[in-house]
C-alpha cells in the first residue's frame, strides 16, 4: 500500500484513479440514458467537485450545459455544521433539468440548502450526482443521491478532488486517513 503524508496525517491509497474513471464512466452512461433527448444544466459544486466535474462531463454525449457554484461546510477534517454559498447560480432554471454534481454527500445538510435554494426558482426536476455517498452518515431523510457514483463507508478521503484542510486536491488516487 501507498502512504503519503498531508499535514500533519497519514493516508493510505484506497481508490485508483483507473477505478474512479470507470465508475464515473459508468454514472454517466446512467444519466445519458436518462436524459436522451433532453437538455440539462449540471450545476457542479467547486471546490471538490472539480475533478469529477471534469471527467464526468467528457463522458457525457448529451447537449447540456453547465455552470459552478461555491459552497463550504468543511474546517480540517470535520464538517462545520453549517453551509456558506460563496459563489451562486446566474442562470434562470425555470422549466430547466438539473443535475447536481457533487464530490461527496454524507450528512446531506448541503444539499438541503441547495435542493431548497433552487426550488424556488422553478427548475422542471433537481437529481443529485454524487461520486461518493456515505449513507451511514446521511442525516437527512429528503436527500437521495440520484446518481451515486460509489458508496463508501465512513472514512476521511482525500484526493480526486477532495481535501483535507485544502490540501491534496490535485491527487489522482483516493486515499483514506490511517488512524495513528
Amino acid at each position: 500500500m501507498k502512504d503519503i503524508k498531508l499535514k500533519d496525517k497519514t493516508f493510505r491509497l484506497s481508490i485508483s484513479e483507473k477505478e474512479i474513471l470507470e465508475k464515473v464512466k459508468a454514472v454517466a452512461e446512467r444519466i445519458n440514458s436518462d436524459y436522451k433527448g433532453k437538455n440539462p444544466l449540471f450545476l457542479s459544486v467547486l471546490n471538490g467537485a472539480f475533478m469529477f466535474t471534469s471527467d464526468l462531463m467528457k463522458e457525457i454525449t448529451l447537449d447540456c450545459q453547465i455552470s459552478f457554484v461555491k459552497l463550504a461546510s468543511y474546517q480540517g477534517t470535520m464538517s462545520t455544521g453549517s453551509v456558506h454559498e460563496v459563489i451562486g447560480v446566474n442562470e434562470n432554471l425555470a422549466g430547466r433539468d438539473i443535475i447536481i454534481v457533487e464530490d461527496i454527500v454524507e450528512s446531506g445538510k448541503t444539499m438541503v440548502q441547495m435542493l431548497d435554494s433552487l426550488s424556488n426558482r422553478n427548475p422542471a426536476s433537481v437529481k443529485i450526482c454524487a461520486l461518493f455517498h456515505k449513507p451511514s452518515k446521511l442525516l437527512e431523510p429528503s436527500v437521495h443521491v440520484d446518481y451515486p457514483a460509489m458508496v463508501i463507508p465512513d472514512d476521511f478521503i482525500v484526493g480526486y478532488g477532495l481535501d483535507y484542510d485544502q490540501q491534496g486536491r490535485n491527487l489522482r488516487d483516493i486515499y483514506t486517513i490511517v488512524e495513528e
